[in-house]
């Protein structure tokens, strides 16, 4: 069997983004939502540069679709969020004119939440798996590289995060 990890160094940035259809026949409300996610994507695969390093396209349920991203750091997203000129700007601003319309009816959830797990706090394995989402980011090593078990890679974290950490006082 082939196991590897993540060669992933310092700081992990990940973003979980996505949607819940709380009416399903309201299409012309969530459909527009659905589809916008693929466009950011394509926008970002276009301009690797804005930070956007790898994603995973998941489904929790029927009504609920999210995509697992994973950045160089979170002032590339931040500034990505924020860029006038990207698609991501524009459909907030929709949304926004929309709510304060009052024409958002809760027929379609949306969320994000956004991780900076530091250097020491994240390990990973796959076996027999092609490269996947931490390790499709960022590439693939070996295990033995950082220890065959969670606790041997979790210590060659921390190790490393302690020859990052600057000097005690």
């Amino acid at each position: 069997m082939s196991r590897t990890t993540a060669a992933a160094e310092g700081d992990v940035v990940v973003l979980l983004i996505g949607m819940r259809i709380n009416h399903f026949w309201a299409v012309h409300h969530w459909l527009p939502v659905f589809l916008a996610m693929p466009r950011m994507l394509r926008e970002l695969t276009k301009q690797p540069g804005r930070g956007l390093l790898g994603q995973v396209l998941l489904t929790a349920s029927p009504r609920t679709y999210y995509v697992v991203q994973y950045w160089e750091s979170k002032e590339k997203l931040y500034t990505y969020a924020s860029a006038s000129d990207m698609f991501h700007h524009r459909a907030w601003a929709t949304i926004n004119r929309k709510e304060k319309a009052g024409k958002l009816r809760q027929h379609v959830g949306i969320w994000h939440e956004t991780y900076v797990v530091p250097e020491g706090s994240y390990e990973s394995i796959y076996g027999d798996m092609p490269p996947f989402g931490l390790a499709a980011a960022h590439g693939v090593l070996p295990l033995e590289r950082r220890g065959r078990r969670a606790s041997d890679r979790f210590a060659y974290r921390a190790a490393k995060a302690e020859q990052g950490a600057p000097p005690s006082a």
